[in-house]
């Protein structure tokens, strides 16, 4: 070590005794807590005070005071053993990520796609605490109520960084069962003869978007259930009640297992929603949030977006 280095180490030490002596309110009481004598550690505060030509403690047998020179000084001590501490478990996540991680998922996407995913993450790291909330609301990841969320669509602009983890594809499905009592729609307009399920948002209206001789056009259904995720629609359409338009991955097991089947695939306009991975970003971002988004954008990109066209 040069002596630039050792002269920069010595004074982190002699910050790190001075804010002791201070908080401890004696010499003795910091040497009991630094494993130093008394006199080592009186000694190295008449070095600083002798280094910066100003009284920073007022002795007496009694007590210690300490002066306006000391108050500034310990404040600066302090917010230089505070940046100190954050450099230093910065350094400490890029070995080995670790702490908690809270993330931020909706209801059908986070128990269908993520949570399936969460004990191969945590035998990757197993010093990151995965801190899981399933909710289609939206939370404020900006204002620190999440360090990670996955989000559906258009996002809202910010100074959030996002980070494309996949898409899936939109798909009208219906049951074996039902189609064999109602027949299987063959064009879209013979969607007006069935009882099509369908979203309550607010912001959710009854069409559903079709394409034909390369033209798009939209088509207004009807059905007698509404519901607030795609995964209800698609156990609801699986049960026979009626047919769904939904995201893929939220009804691929189904359709993996023959419960549902697409349906008007030809007149499928081939829309996507995207999935991003929300989070503050930045030279500073932890470890364990880049390692988290890293893990989903490997994992989720080959595996949500659904049959092909």
């Amino acid at each position: 070590m040069d002596a630039k280095m050792l002269l920069g180490a010595d004074r982190a030490h002699s910050l790190a005794m001075f804010a002791a002596v201070v908080e401890q309110g004696s010499f003795s009481a910091a040497g009991r807590l630094l494993g130093l004598s008394p006199s080592a550690v009186s000694r190295t505060i008449d070095r600083i005070e002798a280094r910066l030509g100003v009284r920073l403690l007022l002795r007496s047998t009694r007590a210690l005071s300490i002066t306006a020179e000391g108050q500034a000084y310990l404040q600066a001590a302090r917010r230089i053993l505070a940046d100190l501490d954050d450099a230093e478990q910065q350094i400490a996540d890029q070995g080995a990520p670790r702490g908690r991680l809270r993330v931020s998922a909706a209801l059908s996407h986070g128990r269908l796609c993520i949570v399936p995913l969460l004990g191969e993450f945590a035998a990757l790291y197993p010093h990151i605490l995965v801190d899981i909330a399933l909710t289609d609301t939206v939370i404020d990841v900006a204002a620190g109520q999440a360090d990670v969320a996955v989000r559906f669509g258009l996002l809202a602009d910010s100074t959030l960084t996002a980070r494309r983890l996949g898409e899936t594809r939109r798909l009208i499905v219906a049951s074996p069962d039902y189609l064999a009592r109602f027949g299987e729609p063959q064009v879209p307009e013979d969607l007006h003869r069935h009882n099509c399920l369908n979203f309550n948002f607010r912001r959710a209206e009854p069409v559903w978007p079709f394409l034909r001789d390369g033209r798009e056009f939209a088509l207004t259904v009807k059905g007698n259930i509404e519901a607030n995720n795609g995964e209800t629609l698609g156990q609801l359409a699986a049960i026979g009640v009626g047919i769904a338009r939904v995201g893929a991955f939220s009804v691929a097991q189904e359709i993996a297992e023959g419960r549902l089947v697409p349906i008007l695939e030809e007149f499928n306009p081939g829309d996507v929603e995207i999935i991003h991975a929300v989070f503050v970003g930045g030279a500073t971002t932890p470890a364990r949030i880049r390692a988290f988004v890293d893990f989903l954008a490997a994992r989720l990109s080959r595996s949500i977006a659904g049959p092909a066209t």
